[in-house]
């Protein structure tokens, strides 16, 4: 039999049970969209945390006090005094895959301006901070090394601050807030960064040099954290293990000793979230998957219906001299029709839903062209794998009792 008359006559069995067959359909296109609709939601959120975070600076490198062993009190790094700013200077001096650092000290209080006043915290750094934390100015500029030596009582705001004591379109450069009871003079805007991939606003902050923040606002001398920034992305791990072994000389801590500090770098924050969501998006997909199982037993329960409701049909083919491989391929072909079908329609589903989402929800949606056609190939071989059976079955009849059968 040809197979264009193989296919017209499956077709034809398939209408004559449109209810039926989309009924069959409905597992395998719920299975199909779910598949595409959770991987593009996964995957999309993926690609935003690794954007996200490749905005801050993948090659950056954050150093504070205290160490990983279990046990005993565990004291905030803010609470802990071994940094000073000798360790800033000896990485500065004998790290060379560091190209810069950053002492690190922060307030966290109300901004206040006239009437208006806001929640924030300042960040006490020197002038290479904005290039270490990827952040760039609007309007103004930055303070320099003499109003660091100064404490110098000048800062920098970003624009959650600046919309919050000014209002929006309003240029506060020159104007002065108070923070701690300190007045601070404005010298710069930060351009807008937004969100993060932990939902912290990159935009509310202040940011003024370290001295003025220590002496003024915190009256230490010591340094809560060091911010650094390896040469280049490649550089990252020689970076961290410099930074280590000045870091254990300048604390003097003996071989066999654990450090009392912690070294991590961006990067590795980026691995930890593209595995944790990688994770995510595979129980998302097997979670879909499933339904795509349930799809393809609707169609092997379909196929025995089929196969018992049209017994005396097979038997008449048989007996006027059709052959088994041709009862085969048409029960074969309306598996596999119901099944691509089903799995086309859901692939159109899933592909709006994802954009639905995108629009409505405001989630980060990425639709991966391998989860379409893994998809598309799925309902392919479910189509056949389900459908065999009770194909063969068919084909396997005997035409004298397939002709009794009432």
């Amino acid at each position: 039999m040809k197979y264009s008359k193989t296919i017209k006559i499956a077709v034809n069995a398939l209408n004559r049970n449109k209810f039926r067959s989309f009924l069959t359909m409905l597992g395998i296109i719920i299975g199909v969209a779910s598949v595409i609709a959770m991987l593009a939601i996964g995957q999309g959120s993926k690609q935003s945390i690794q954007d996200e975070m490749s905005d801050m600076g993948t090659n950056m490198i954050f150093i504070r006090p205290g160490d990983d062993r279990p046990g005993g009190v565990r004291m905030s790094s803010s609470e802990v005094q071994s940094m000073k700013l000798t360790d800033v200077d000896a990485i500065r001096e004998s790290c060379s895959a560091v190209s810069a650092v950053s002492p690190v000290v922060m307030s966290s209080g109300q901004a206040v301006k006239g009437n208006s006043n806001w929640p924030t915290s300042m960040y006490g750094v020197n002038n290479e901070y904005l290039d270490i934390r990827k952040y760039e100015i609007e309007s103004g500029r930055n303070f320099s090394s003499r109003e660091i030596q100064t404490y110098a009582k000048v800062c920098l705001i970003g624009k959650t601050v600046q919309d919050n004591l000014f209002g929006e379109d309003s240029n506060p450069i020159g104007q002065s807030i108070r923070f701690g009871n300190i007045p601070f003079k404005i010298i710069g805007i930060l351009a807008e960064k937004g969100e993060n991939g932990m939902g912290q606003d990159q935009d509310d902050l202040i940011i003024a040099p370290y001295t003025s923040v220590q002496k003024r606002i915190l009256s230490i001398t010591y340094i809560q954290s060091i911010f650094a920034s390896a040469a280049s992305e490649e550089q990252n791990d020689e970076a961290i293990a410099q930074i280590t072994s000045t870091l254990r000389q300048t604390h003097r801590i003996k071989t066999g000793d654990p450090d009392d500090f912690n070294v991590r770098s961006q990067s590795e924050m980026v691995q930890t979230f593209t595995s944790i969501s990688d994770i995510m998006t595979a129980l998302l997909g097997i979670i879909a998957g499933i339904s795509l199982l349930v799809g393809g037993i609707g169609i092997m329960n379909i196929m025995y219906v089929s196969v018992t409701e049209r017994t005396r049909e097979i038997g008449l083919r048989l007996s006027v001299g059709g052959k088994g491989s041709d009862i085969l391929s048409q029960f074969l072909v309306e598996s596999i029709l119901l099944s691509v079908a089903g799995g086309t329609i859901g692939i159109i589903l899933g592909t709006a839903a994802s954009q639905s989402v995108s629009l409505i929800m405001k989630w980060p949606v990425a639709i991966m062209p391998s989860a379409v056609i893994i998809s598309f190939l799925v309902c392919t071989f479910i189509g056949v794998f389900f459908g065999w059976y009770p194909a063969r079955k068919a084909a396997g009849l005997n035409p004298i009792d397939a002709l009794r059968y009432e």
